[in-house]
């Protein structure tokens, strides 16, 4: 069950609607106003989406395109979600009648490629927001409902190029989950076999050919980049993308410059740690004293003032979903200026603590093989 959770809840955050059934996707203006929509949705210019959106509600009151648009703005509005009652609720009545609608398409043809998405869609969204609120086994529940109209798209892919991102996520994660977590083995019989590199090859194709999920999988890919395969030089330059197209957003921000952090290129990354400065979302002040800790320490060599940022950013809250990983670059950080000054014990205390809260593989490796 595990696994089923993590392959939808990595379909949260951004995960919109593929494209519109036939009436709209014959309406090229309708096209071009859901396209806007999102940009503006990932530029959090809000406003501007929220006219765009009910230019569409309008227009196509039956249809469910307005619906996960608004949800996907309270999302990004809101981030972090679940940490805001009122915008919950307004999410859950928004995806609730996304999915009603989503069920009527699919009783008219229970077949339709775009149903079948706005229905992976809606239960993906409800799956996040129950495990990001701690409800284990109602977000189970919603990932497998999801899990079988992802396991639909895996047919449409020719038909409709954003369920590349859906499938190369699954054949990815179908896989590299039990590496990680031995003891859902035995529970692998229940899941189609996945193929890793096909995988990544398939979320790649979905970074170009891909129409609304895009972003989505950009953003998904450079992360996995980064989490297991210990590769931030290829995902800066999908984050690139990201943060050229949407300045304004602090996730594509921070990713980027963690990115560009790991790859050791400092100086491409100090304007954008720099730029998380001027952020007012909650996710950014860990985030950016995490990262000036890394530029004092690993570019500028001092010690001192990289174990006050740490140190700083280890006061500040962190969310499992966005940057729980962040402590522990600044336990890390603190365990190898410990570590230079030849306090072994606190060293080895300092990366039992990264170990507890960290995942990448790069930063496991380097704790793991620390010998203090």
């Amino acid at each position: 069950m595990s696994l089923l959770k993590t392959i939808f809840l990595a379909l949260v955050w951004l995960c919109l609607p593929v494209m519109a059934p036939a009436q709209v996707m014959s309406d090229p203006t309708a096209q071009q106003t859901i396209v806007k929509a999102l940009d503006n949705i990932y530029n959090l210019e809000f406003p501007q989406a929220e006219a765009l959106i009910r230019q569409l509600q309008a227009r196509y009151p039956q249809h469910p395109v307005a619906s996960i648009l608004r949800a996907t703005q309270l999302d990004i509005q809101n981030l972090p979600l679940s940490e805001n009652k009122a915008a919950v609720s307004q999410f859950v009545q928004a995806v609730s009648q996304g999915l009603e609608m989503s069920k009527r398409m699919l009783e008219k043809d229970k077949n339709d490629p775009e149903a079948v998405f706005f229905m992976l869609t809606c239960h993906s969204y409800m799956a996040s927001l129950y495990n990001n609120q701690g409800e284990s086994l109602k977000a189970v529940g919603e990932s497998k409902k999801a899990y079988n109209y992802l396991r639909d798209g895996f047919a449409l892919m020719e038909k409709n190029p954003d369920f590349y991102f859906t499938s190369g996520l699954y054949n990815y994660y179908v896989e590299r989950y039990p590496m990680d977590h031995p003891v859902v083995r035995p529970f692998m019989i229940f899941f189609a076999d996945g193929d890793i590199a096909l995988g990544l090859k398939q979320m790649d194709v979905a970074t170009r050919r891909g129409v609304f999920m895009r972003p989505v999988a950009n953003y998904y890919l450079s992360h996995l980049l980064l989490k297991h395969e210990t590769n931030p030089v290829r995902a800066s330059v999908y984050m690139k993308y990201l943060v050229e197209k949407y300045p304004n957003n602090p996730l594509f921000a921070m990713t980027y410059a963690e990115a560009l952090l790991l790859a050791g290129r400092y100086a491409e990354a100090r304007p954008y740690v720099q730029r998380l400065k001027q952020m007012p979302n909650k996710l950014v002040p860990l985030a950016f004293n995490t990262f000036s800790g890394m530029l004092m320490e690993q570019a500028d060599k001092n010690d001192k003032e990289a174990a006050e940022f740490y140190e700083i950013a280890l006061k500040q809250p962190s969310d499992d979903a966005y940057t729980k990983e962040y402590k522990a670059f600044a336990y890390a950080g603190l365990a190898r200026i410990a570590a230079r000054a030849n306090d072994h014990n606190r060293a080895k205390m300092y990366y039992k603590k990264a170990l507890a809260v960290g995942e990448y593989k790069s930063l496991v490796k380097e704790a793991k093989a620390f010998k203090g």
